[in-house]
């Protein structure tokens, strides 16, 4: 068996990891709101329409953040459409999508729906066909007292105290040619800039993020960055990424070798930021938002153009989609010294880790790394330095067939791996010195494998691709832990005082 080793020190920490890493996004496409979170009259609704069921998973989730309500969708989205009685509230083409949205899960149900849920929402606001004076006004309804129109409109709505959302991104994909209202790099980073500047005269206590590019192979990746940031500087907190990945090749060693081209493309927006601070001599660190990410073959369901909430881009995932879902879990947590918020794109139905039914729910491949990374992965983010067999794809050199992330949770005497093998054919003999965790027994062996990398699960047989304990797989003899790791699997170890 080959054999790979991984050196790590408690001393050698990453970060503190921001629980908003493990966010996640809803957008008005598909059945993700209508049908997914929000159905009434479904006899597991609540008397709001939002099913209690959902709620209740994404509450074990633990799901720190969700984003809303684009997306594509929020580049043509009127905000005040969805406010107020809902009878009184007009239907509206959606063009990002070419559906119809009668607006009836609007701002304030989405919010209703959060605090349910127990998230916190990262709203986004249209710099596609709008700007700086919707903007205003989004933010004055929404986080100021009282005493202006828009917020005694949000106490006539029904909603005494004000929202208080913090996070606000400043639209969306605006470099991307499918945007409406696309931009140059210098248009967005001026609307940006002046759309920033009001909304934080209006409430300061507010995060930004402005636009990064929509991928890391665009052409303008790069001088889209440092130019928003050159304009942007002084008034955003955080530059977003967004990455999806699809083996329509048919090449599995390929596939699951991209999250070495996630992490690239974190570094080299790192770069651009810190060469921004530096050509400017600033002072303040701009952070990451990677607030959409995920696997998705890019394949849609036929639909009826115009028509509302219809089954749309319902990708169901393989094992080796939850192997790279993994892969890029790991990177985060290994960037999480500047990568403080993330958002699996999207949480239910549309690409998503759950699926529903009208009895109920179910969970796709993917929805199990990300589980296990927003419950195990609370704490400090320790570098861990891995000796690994390694491997060449057709478009990658030198991939290590094991990747990890380690989180250290002082609190609760736990350390956590996570690892992936990414080796198609080799199981692999993993050791890791732990002698500093004086005391610490194992608590568990998590895997999740499948011989077969194309097995699924799906409503008729969702227990087909799931995690299970191996907990005797793992010696831990004098602070030194050993276990094998089987090809193509996902593995959480953890350790602990308790055992």
């Amino acid at each position: 068996m080959k054999k790979a080793k991984i050196i790590t020190d408690k001393h050698y920490i990453i970060s503190d990891i921001d629980k908003r890493l493990y966010g996640s996004f809803l957008e008005q496409l598909g059945v993700a709101i209508y049908k997914g979170i929000y159905d009434p009259g479904n006899p597991l609704s609540d008397e709001k329409g939002f099913r209690k069921d959902i709620i209740d998973i994404i509450k074990e989730i633990d799901v720190p953040v969700v984003r809303f309500p684009g997306g594509n969708y929020v580049s043509g989205y009127r905000w005040e459409d969805g406010i107020g009685d809902k009878k009184q509230r007009p239907s509206r083409l959606d063009l990002a999508w070419f559906t119809t949205d009668n607006n009836e899960f609007g701002l304030n149900e989405f919010a209703d729906w959060a605090k349910k849920a127990n998230t916190e929402p990262m709203m986004a606001i249209n710099l596609g066909t709008r700007g700086v004076e919707s903007a205003q006004d989004i933010i004055e309804y929404c986080n100021h007292p009282s005493g202006t129109y828009w917020s005694d409109l949000r106490i006539k709505h029904g909603y005494k105290e004000p929202h208080n959302f913090k996070m606000w991104c400043l639209g969306n994909e605006m470099d991307g040619f499918w945007q409406i209202g696309t931009k140059t790099p210098y248009e967005y980073a001026r609307l940006a800039n002046e759309t920033a500047k009001v909304m934080k005269w209006v409430d300061p206590s507010i995060e930004l993020i402005a636009c990064g590019s929509s991928a890391y192979h665009t052409p303008t990746f790069g001088e889209w960055e440092a130019t928003v940031l050159d304009q942007c500087y002084d008034n955003i907190d955080y530059i977003s990424l967004h990455s999806y990945y699809d083996n329509n090749a048919k090449d599995s060693a390929d596939f699951l070798a991209h999250s070495d081209l996630f992490s690239e493309f974190i570094d080299s927006v790192i770069a651009t930021c810190d060469y921004i601070k530096g050509k400017n001599k600033k002072k303040k660190k701009i952070n990451l938002s990677f607030d959409e990410w995920n696997v998705w073959s890019r394949q849609d369901l036929p639909y009826e153009r115009w028509s509302s909430a219809q089954h749309r881009i319902e990708d169901i995932y393989k094992l080796e989609d939850a192997l790279l879902v993994g892969g890029m879990l790991i990177s985060l947590i290994n960037h999480s010294h500047r990568v403080k918020i993330g958002c699996l794109a999207q949480l239910v139905n549309v690409i998503a880790p759950i699926m529903t039914t009208d009895t109920g729910y179910w969970k796709q491949t993917i929805f199990y790394p990300y589980f296990h990374a927003s419950k195990y992965g609370r704490g400090t983010a320790l570098n861990a330095i891995v000796d690994s067999p390694k491997f060449d794809t057709k478009n990658f050199t030198d991939v290590k067939a094991i990747e990890t992330a380690i989180v250290e949770n002082q609190e609760n005497e736990e350390v956590t791996l996570f690892i992936l093998n990414r080796s198609l054919e080799d199981d692999i003999e993993l050791s890791i010195d732990l002698r500093q965790y004086e005391g610490y027994k194992v608590i568990d062996k998590i895997v999740l494998y499948n011989d077969d990398l194309n097995a699924v699960n799906t409503a008729e047989n969702p227990n087909n691709v799931v995690p299970y304990s191996a907990k005797e797989e793992v010696a831990l003899d004098g602070g030194r832990l050993t276990s094998a790791i089987k090809k193509h699997s996902w593995n959480v170890i953890r350790i602990g005082k308790r055992g």
